[in-house]
């Protein structure tokens, strides 16, 4: 997809979220800004340009103006961009609706000021973004990895180690989106655990209906995508396709306890139908 449809997807999801969630956060900080926090008297060492002389002239007696910092959220998306990511078999692939929903988080976290930072992990180059204002780094990054897709190296995802990176990235508190399928090994629990204590934290699992049932179409050879791995499977067999869906609805159900227990508020998406409307409900009920 050229940058150039990347931002005009970016211009028609941002048209569709609007009104949605902005993002203000009101510090709770003293510092620099135009909202008044209090009026305390003068002493030694205060900045003389902070006076408020018309509460000097009523006390007789010199007094300060102490603002609240300025209201700034900051977000941090961490997003997959590992092979699994590539697979689609409905409207799109799941690494599609990944993008889609950068775009649209970007959206509403670089509003009114507030700034946007990017980590990316399952390939052989992760990225960082560091925070910033605005949505066009968000959509350079995007392009570059639309670029650089055919080059990736196979090899295991750590969702662990991108949150782990991005506990040490995130010193301010944040909103941290993690967008994912949530394939592969399981070691972010704990690492996750660790960053909902400090963040918000919400998990956007992107799912495509063929990874949850087989269909008959007789003998195949499936390749796990992350490790390379083959297996040859007889899909004729309906007991073989009624374990596989069972064990694939239990995998997953594991992923969402796993989720719960940490405190991570949790939205699955698919490659099928508006992932937009379902993403905008979700967003709707967290901000009430």
């Amino acid at each position: 997809m050229p940058e150039a449809l990347l931002r005009a997807l970016d211009i028609s999801i941002g048209r569709r979220v609007e009104g949605l969630l902005a993002g203000d956060y009101r510090s709770t900080l003293h510092g620099e800004g135009t909202e008044l926090a209090l009026v305390r008297p003068y002493v030694p060492g205060d900045d003389v340009r902070l006076i408020d002389w018309n509460v000097t002239a009523r006390t007789r007696e010199p007094h300060v103006r102490v603002n609240l910092a300025e209201r700034v959220l900051v977000s941090w998306l961490v997003i997959d961009t590992s092979v699994s990511m590539q697979f689609g078999t409905a409207e799109r692939r799941k690494a599609d609706v990944a993008e889609g929903v950068a775009l649209a988080i970007g959206h509403l976290a670089t509003r009114r000021g507030n700034r946007l930072g990017v980590v990316t992990f399952g390939d052989s180059n992760p990225r960082v973004l560091r925070p910033r204002q605005g949505r066009l780094g968000l959509v350079g990054l995007l392009s570059a990895l639309r670029e650089e897709t055919d080059d990736e190296q196979l090899g295991p995802t750590s969702l662990g180690e991108a949150i782990a990176r991005t506990s040490a990235l995130a010193r301010q508190r944040a909103l941290v989106v993690v967008v994912s399928d949530f394939r592969g090994r399981r070691d972010w629990r704990r690492k996750l655990l660790e960053l909902a204590s400090r963040h918000d934290v919400v998990a956007v699992e992107i799912r495509d209906p063929r990874e949850q049932e087989l269909t008959d179409v007789g003998v195949l050879w499936l390749v796990d995508p992350e490790t390379g791995k083959q297996l040859r499977v007889d899909t004729r067999s309906r007991r073989l396709r009624d374990r596989f869906a069972a064990a694939a609805a239990e995998e997953r159900s594991a992923v969402s306890r796993a989720l719960a227990s940490v405190g991570v508020r949790h939205v699955v998406l698919s490659t099928e139908g508006d992932w937009l409307r379902d993403l905008a409900v979700f967003l709707r009920r967290r901000s009430r």
